[in-house]
Protein backbone atom coordinates (compact mmCIF):
# COMPACT_ATOMS: atom_id res chain seq x y z
CA UNK A 1 0.00 0.00 0.00
CA UNK A 2 1.37 3.45 -0.91
CA UNK A 3 2.50 5.73 1.92
CA UNK A 4 -0.11 8.36 1.00
CA UNK A 5 -2.85 5.72 1.39
CA UNK A 6 -1.56 4.89 4.85
CA UNK A 7 -1.36 8.61 5.72
CA UNK A 8 -4.94 9.23 4.59
CA UNK A 9 -6.25 6.21 6.45
CA UNK A 10 -4.34 7.22 9.59
CA UNK A 11 -5.75 10.77 9.53
CA UNK A 12 -9.32 9.52 9.14
CA UNK A 13 -8.90 6.85 11.83
CA UNK A 14 -7.29 9.28 14.29
CA UNK A 15 -10.00 11.87 13.75
CA UNK A 16 -12.88 9.43 14.06
CA UNK A 17 -11.73 7.25 16.93
CA UNK A 18 -9.21 8.98 19.17
CA UNK A 19 -10.72 12.44 19.04
CA UNK A 20 -14.37 11.42 19.12
CA UNK A 21 -15.14 13.26 22.35
CA UNK A 22 -13.15 16.43 21.59
CA UNK A 23 -14.47 16.47 18.04
CA UNK A 24 -18.04 16.20 19.25
CA UNK A 25 -17.41 19.20 21.51
CA UNK A 26 -15.78 21.13 18.67
CA UNK A 27 -18.66 20.43 16.31
CA UNK A 28 -20.98 22.32 18.66
CA UNK A 29 -19.16 25.54 17.68
CA UNK A 30 -20.36 25.09 14.12
CA UNK A 31 -23.55 23.26 14.95
CA UNK A 32 -25.62 25.92 13.21
CA UNK A 33 -23.99 25.19 9.87
CA UNK A 34 -26.44 24.36 7.07
CA UNK A 35 -25.88 21.95 4.21
CA UNK A 36 -23.30 23.07 1.63
CA UNK A 37 -22.83 22.95 -2.10
CA UNK A 38 -19.05 22.76 -2.54
CA UNK A 39 -17.18 23.65 -5.73
CA UNK A 40 -13.56 22.51 -6.05
CA UNK A 41 -10.84 22.99 -8.64
CA UNK A 42 -7.39 21.52 -8.50
CA UNK A 43 -4.26 19.92 -9.86
CA UNK A 44 -5.00 16.21 -10.44
CA UNK A 45 -2.16 13.64 -10.11
CA UNK A 46 0.16 16.21 -8.58
CA UNK A 47 2.71 13.59 -7.45
CA UNK A 48 2.99 11.72 -10.77
CA UNK A 49 3.16 12.38 -14.51
CA UNK A 50 -0.50 12.31 -15.63
CA UNK A 51 -1.33 15.87 -14.58
CA UNK A 52 -4.75 17.28 -15.40
CA UNK A 53 -7.21 19.91 -14.23
CA UNK A 54 -9.81 18.53 -11.81
CA UNK A 55 -13.24 19.98 -11.09
CA UNK A 56 -15.57 18.73 -8.40
CA UNK A 57 -19.09 19.36 -7.15
CA UNK A 58 -20.30 18.05 -3.77
CA UNK A 59 -23.44 18.22 -1.68
CA UNK A 60 -22.49 18.16 2.02
CA UNK A 61 -25.46 17.37 4.26
CA UNK A 62 -26.10 19.25 7.52
CA UNK A 63 -27.45 16.24 9.44
CA UNK A 64 -25.04 14.26 11.60
CA UNK A 65 -24.78 10.70 12.82
CA UNK A 66 -22.55 11.08 15.88
CA UNK A 67 -19.78 13.28 14.40
CA UNK A 68 -20.17 12.18 10.76
CA UNK A 69 -21.99 14.06 8.01
CA UNK A 70 -22.87 12.34 4.73
CA UNK A 71 -21.90 13.83 1.39
CA UNK A 72 -22.14 12.96 -2.29
CA UNK A 73 -20.09 14.23 -5.19
CA UNK A 74 -18.85 14.02 -8.73
CA UNK A 75 -15.40 14.74 -10.15
CA UNK A 76 -14.17 15.18 -13.72
CA UNK A 77 -10.74 15.93 -15.14
CA UNK A 78 -9.51 17.67 -18.27
CA UNK A 79 -8.44 14.26 -19.61
CA UNK A 80 -12.03 12.97 -19.34
CA UNK A 81 -11.65 10.86 -16.20
CA UNK A 82 -14.75 10.88 -13.99
CA UNK A 83 -15.58 9.72 -10.48
CA UNK A 84 -18.93 9.56 -8.67
CA UNK A 85 -18.83 8.99 -4.92
CA UNK A 86 -20.65 9.13 -1.59
CA UNK A 87 -19.13 9.11 1.87
CA UNK A 88 -18.77 10.76 5.24
CA UNK A 89 -16.93 13.79 6.56
CA UNK A 90 -16.19 15.36 9.92
CA UNK A 91 -16.05 19.11 10.51
CA UNK A 92 -13.49 19.93 13.21
CA UNK A 93 -13.81 23.57 14.28
CA UNK A 94 -10.48 25.16 15.17
CA UNK A 95 -11.95 28.21 16.83
CA UNK A 96 -14.72 30.23 15.20
CA UNK A 97 -13.19 30.73 11.75
CA UNK A 98 -11.16 27.65 10.78
CA UNK A 99 -12.60 24.24 9.92
CA UNK A 100 -10.56 21.09 9.32
CA UNK A 101 -12.54 18.50 7.35
CA UNK A 102 -11.26 14.95 6.88
CA UNK A 103 -13.46 12.79 4.66
CA UNK A 104 -13.69 9.35 3.09
CA UNK A 105 -15.78 8.22 0.10
CA UNK A 106 -15.93 5.07 -2.00
CA UNK A 107 -17.09 5.46 -5.57
CA UNK A 108 -17.02 4.48 -9.22
CA UNK A 109 -14.19 5.69 -11.50
CA UNK A 110 -14.03 5.95 -15.30
CA UNK A 111 -10.55 6.67 -16.63
CA UNK A 112 -11.45 8.26 -19.97
CA UNK A 113 -8.09 9.40 -21.38
CA UNK A 114 -6.77 9.76 -17.81
CA UNK A 115 -4.79 7.60 -15.48
CA UNK A 116 -5.62 3.91 -15.18
CA UNK A 117 -6.23 3.38 -11.46
CA UNK A 118 -6.58 -0.40 -11.76
CA UNK A 119 -10.37 -0.74 -11.73
CA UNK A 120 -13.74 0.95 -11.40
CA UNK A 121 -14.09 0.81 -7.60
CA UNK A 122 -11.95 3.50 -5.96
CA UNK A 123 -11.73 5.13 -2.52
CA UNK A 124 -11.10 8.84 -1.94
CA UNK A 125 -9.74 10.20 1.32
CA UNK A 126 -8.99 13.86 1.81
CA UNK A 127 -8.12 16.57 4.26
CA UNK A 128 -9.37 20.14 3.79
CA UNK A 129 -8.66 23.30 5.79
CA UNK A 130 -11.18 26.11 5.30
CA UNK A 131 -11.80 29.63 6.50
CA UNK A 132 -15.40 30.14 7.65
CA UNK A 133 -16.94 33.51 6.77
CA UNK A 134 -19.72 35.29 8.73
CA UNK A 135 -22.35 34.01 6.28
CA UNK A 136 -21.03 30.45 6.97
CA UNK A 137 -19.59 30.06 3.46
CA UNK A 138 -16.11 28.54 3.41
CA UNK A 139 -12.99 28.89 1.30
CA UNK A 140 -10.28 26.31 1.71
CA UNK A 141 -7.38 24.27 0.45
CA UNK A 142 -7.15 20.52 0.50
CA UNK A 143 -5.29 17.40 -0.50
CA UNK A 144 -6.93 14.16 -1.59
CA UNK A 145 -5.78 10.65 -2.39
CA UNK A 146 -7.74 8.21 -4.50
CA UNK A 147 -6.86 4.55 -4.97
CA UNK A 148 -8.42 1.11 -5.03
CA UNK A 149 -6.90 -0.07 -1.72
CA UNK A 150 -5.20 -2.94 -3.60
CA UNK A 151 -8.43 -4.76 -4.45
CA UNK A 152 -7.05 -5.00 -8.02
CA UNK A 153 -3.63 -6.15 -9.24
CA UNK A 154 -2.64 -2.57 -10.09
CA UNK A 155 -3.03 0.27 -7.53
CA UNK A 156 -1.18 3.39 -8.72
CA UNK A 157 -3.37 5.95 -6.91
CA UNK A 158 -3.69 9.64 -7.63
CA UNK A 159 -3.30 12.76 -5.48
CA UNK A 160 -4.97 16.13 -5.98
CA UNK A 161 -4.22 19.54 -4.51
CA UNK A 162 -7.33 21.70 -4.72
CA UNK A 163 -9.18 24.86 -3.67
CA UNK A 164 -12.80 24.70 -2.49
CA UNK A 165 -15.60 27.19 -2.06
CA UNK A 166 -18.53 25.85 -0.02
CA UNK A 167 -21.78 27.74 -0.46
CA UNK A 168 -24.26 27.38 2.45
CA UNK A 169 -27.74 26.18 1.49
CA UNK A 170 -30.78 27.23 3.48
CA UNK A 171 -31.04 29.97 6.04
CA UNK A 172 -30.63 28.64 9.51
Amino acid sequence: MRSSTWFSAAVAFFAAVFMGGPLAAQTAKGGDDPAFLAFSAGYHDILDDNEAFEGRLEYRHDKKLWIFKPFIGAMATSDEAAYGYAGVLVDVYLGRRWVLTPSFAPGIYRKGDGKDLGGAIEFKSQLELSYRFDNRSRFGIGFSHMSNASIYDSNPGVETLFLTYALPLGGR
